[in-house]
């Protein structure tokens, strides 16, 4: 049986010949529909929605930018879990609030309440965030839903707002997480000057359609640049978390979860790696511990799993040195 809010709210934007408030409560009601493995019933209800006053199709369910850019959203299986992350204290148990709000949302309702459904994840490449996001999309079980921002941008005038307004308006016929990578490429500041008339016009057009958004899609951003987010987009956002650089200590930490993931023991301890590796994110710890993962499974069955660590460390360094130089050569 359908929600009875849902029910109510669609009989009164029909009395009132509301049609903004009708649409969205039938895709409330095929969202809710869907969650239940009613699709058959979903589809039906949205494909109601695409009919004109003659009944023909208005516009494609899926969004899509055409056959050579491909769709606008591509829906992805979560691989990490909250377990598997490694956050700072403050952020779980932010998450998890969040999580519980979407688990007892009919608790809140009945107070007249919504969960919390728009995340803002700021700071340094590489150290989770789109893990994150993944993460929360395993825990509620909703599909997982990436914006491709090849397909959205537009080269002609309107075009990318309109794009995204199609993002939108296919995640809002279903319980889902939409993810936004790299937030700041459509989120930007409105008052720069380099900024041109489109960029504004965009901005403009996610902001309502955030505003839009029913409390079951729940909307995650991510940007390695906040300083260059719209101070409007700030505001949209319920949950802004950080995620900052991995400390040495759980550096160690996540060494430890990764040798017994994977049942190979790298050669030197979490607490010497970690202290090898200070200072380079989550992304890039995990690619040298499969860098030498890799090494002793070719290695075998003649493996000196301490040898080979020490190897890849000093690989690393060299590699730190060219990075280093390169960053001194860009700031002289």
């Amino acid at each position: 049986m359908a929600r009875a809010d849902l029910m109510l709210n669609l009989v009164r934007a029909g009395v009132r010949g509301d049609q903004a408030q009708f649409r969205k409560t039938v895709e409330a009601l095929a969202a809710n529909e869907r969650a239940k493995n009613h699709s058959v019933l979903a589809d039906r209800l949205l494909a109601q929605l695409q009919m004109d006053g003659n009944g023909r199709p208005r516009s494609p369910a899926l969004p899509s930018a055409g056959p050579l850019s491909g769709p606008l959203v591509v829906e992805v299986v979560p691989r990490k879990r909250i377990e598997d992350l490694i956050l700072p204290a403050e952020v779980e148990q932010a998450v998890r609030d969040l999580l519980e709000e979407q688990y007892r949302v009919d608790l809140l309702r009945s107070h007249n309440l919504e969960p919390r459904h728009r995340v803002l994840l700021a700071g340094p490449p590489g150290n989770g965030k789109t893990s994150l996001a993944e993460a929360i999309a395993d825990a509620l079980s909703f599909p997982f839903l990436v914006v491709r921002y090849e397909a959205i941008i537009g080269s002609y005038l309107g075009e990318t707002a309109q794009r995204i307004s199609q993002v939108f308006e296919y995640a809002r016929s279903r319980q889902c997480v939409l993810f936004f990578d790299e937030f700041d490429a459509v989120g930007k500041e409105r008052g720069d000057l380099h900024e041109t008339g489109e960029i504004k016009r965009v901005v403009s057009s996610l902001l309502l359609q955030i505003d839009a958004l029913p409390s079951y899609v729940v909307v995650v951003v991510a940007s390695n640049h906040p300083e260059l987010l719209d101070r409007a987009v700030w505001r949209r956002f319920q949950v802004r978390l950080g995620l900052p650089m991995p400390n040495q200590h759980q550096v160690e930490e996540w060494f430890t979860q990764f040798e017994a993931r994977t049942g190979q023991t790298l050669g030197l301890s979490p607490r010497n790696l970690s202290h090898e590796l200070k200072g380079l994110s989550f992304a890039e710890v995990e690619d040298f511990g499969t860098d030498v993962v890799r090494r002793i499974v070719l290695s075998n069955p003649d493996v000196d799993a301490k040898k080979i660590a020490e190897h890849c460390l000093t690989l690393w360094r060299k590699r730190f040195t060219l990075e280093n130089s390169r960053v001194e050569g860009e700031g002289s």
